[in-house]
């Protein structure tokens, strides 16, 4: 199973292709996508993205992760967030929100098992 391709990007929205859903802020992996809702874990900017907002990409047996930390690059990824990534064996890459979505479709073109959670707004 393939990662899916993020069709499109702009200011607080975005597409996932062969998903009829436009989100705000996602999670993709191989073979799926979702919203990713920050009241789920009790995301905020700061101290910003938490090991439980990546558990589920992580379940699906991802080779790397890419963090989107938004258009103006206000979402925070703390250390142990990377740590939590690295214990478990996973390539982690920590990017502007379009810089983000470049790298982990190109990834995904060639055939990597890449996840991802991106901040489509700040």
């Amino acid at each position: 199973m393939s990662s899916p391709e993020i069709a499109s990007l702009s200011w607080g929205q975005m597409k996932v292709k062969g998903c009829p859903t436009t989100y705000k802020d996602c999670k993709v992996w191989p073979g799926g996508s979702r919203t990713w809702d920050w009241r789920e874990t009790g995301t905020n900017h700061s101290p910003g993205v938490q090991p439980a907002d990546l558990e589920e990409v992580v379940k699906k047996g991802v080779k790397t992760v890419v963090i989107g930390r938004g258009m103006s690059e206000a979402l925070q990824v703390p250390p142990s967030t990377v740590d939590y990534l690295k214990k478990n064996g996973i390539d982690v890459l920590v990017l502007q929100t379009e810089k983000a979505v470049k790298e982990y479709n190109a990834l995904a073109a060639q055939g990597v098992r890449v996840g991802g959670v991106f901040h489509s707004t700040c």
